[in-house]
């Protein structure tokens, strides 16, 4: 049986790295409050979030505008890293995230149909495009999943590929979509989506994303010892009475709601779930009850700090957020492919 977290001095190291991690997304809330077109000193900030006095336009400028942003990030962040470390654990393969596995194009493809036909009216940015993109995302995991299984088998090098094509496919199906619409709004519009962005962050739009994400994070830390099940092997996981492909089917569909909604609310955002995972096991072991709350807090921290990059690195465009993490995820995946031993499962 998976412990929580290791005895002794092994639980005291997992306190320090929560609390570590929580001081950082403190630090980066913070700072991604302060720092932008308009500077405000920290300590207004914090005056402004405690209600304390009142310093004037600030307080429309970081309550309005910037902390709707910054909690999106904190909960796509977190939700892409959990997402990332539970596909992992399902294929056994630690080259995997939602964006590699095509989950992220396919939601992008159905939040970017929704745009161009105009479905939901006033409803779109919360209910529509989410069902879309959650009905895009299991459709390409399905046809991942379908095109990786040779002769009733699959490996988790074989699903990374299937996932790569069809995440081309997908991405290239959407820029059709768009050019065909000959309306360049949506063109405009939907390329937000392509590069993951949370500039369109607002109070109305995050109620559903954080319920999405705390719901689905509690039930997948539930989950737990079945994840470490099937992370150490089928055969192990058959005996000890784990029903692999039922399971597996069940939080596939988990994963492609939590991918769904993340990606309607701030575009594909690439590489969060791939990374953030391995720093995670890095720090506190491979057992999930105890890597699950990391790896959320890690996402988090980790988007909300690459926003504020993007914000301020080229000032005053604001650079769409999936941009960075591509050009600092990209070279960390090829070092990855690298260090992976050939034939390794995981």
């Amino acid at each position: 049986m998976t412990r929580t977290t290791p005895p002794g001095h092994g639980r005291l190291r997992y306190t320090l790295v929560l609390g570590c991690l929580a001081a950082a997304l403190a630090t980066a809330v913070v700072a991604g409050l302060a720092l932008g077109s308009v500077r405000i000193p920290p300590g207004q900030v914090i005056t402004i979030l405690t209600g304390g006095a009142d310093p004037g336009p600030f307080r429309t400028i970081v309550l309005d505008v910037r902390l709707p942003r910054v909690l999106l990030g904190v909960i796509v962040g977190a939700g892409l890293a959990v997402v990332g470390t539970v596909l992992q654990a399902l294929v056994r393969n630690r080259l995997a995230d939602p964006f590699l596995l095509g989950i992220s194009s396919g939601a992008s493809a159905g939040a970017a149909l929704v745009m161009v036909l105009g479905i939901g009216g006033g409803i779109t940015t919360t209910v529509a495009m989410p069902a879309a993109a959650f009905a895009g995302s299991l459709l390409a995991l399905a046809l991942v999943y379908g095109l990786a299984r040779r002769r009733g088998a699959m490996t988790g090098g074989r699903l990374v590929l299937a996932g790569v094509a069809v995440a081309y496919i997908l991405s290239a199906l959407t820029t059709l979509i768009l050019i065909v619409s000959a309306r360049p709004e949506h063109f405009q519009e939907a390329m937000y989506w392509t590069f993951g962005g949370l500039g369109s962050a607002r109070w109305s739009t995050l109620l559903l994303p954080a319920v999405v994400l705390t719901l689905g994070t509690a039930l997948l830390i539930a989950l737990a010892r079945p994840l470490d099940l099937l992370l150490a092997g089928e055969e192990g996981a058959t005996v000890l009475g784990l029903d692999s492909s039922r399971f597996r089917a069940a939080v596939f569909v988990l994963a492609s709601l939590v991918t769904g909604v993340m990606v309607a609310a701030s575009g594909a955002v690439g590489f969060i779930g791939l990374l953030v995972p391995h720093a995670a096991r890095m720090a506190v072991g491979a057992s999930h009850r105890a890597l699950l709350p990391v790896a959320a807090l890690g996402g988090a921290v980790i988007l909300v700090a690459a926003d504020l990059a993007a914000r301020t690195v080229a000032a005053p465009q604001d650079v769409p957020v999936g941009v960075l993490t591509a050009l600092t995820g990209g070279p960390a995946f090829l070092w990855l492919m690298r260090r992976r031993p050939e034939g390794a499962p995981v």
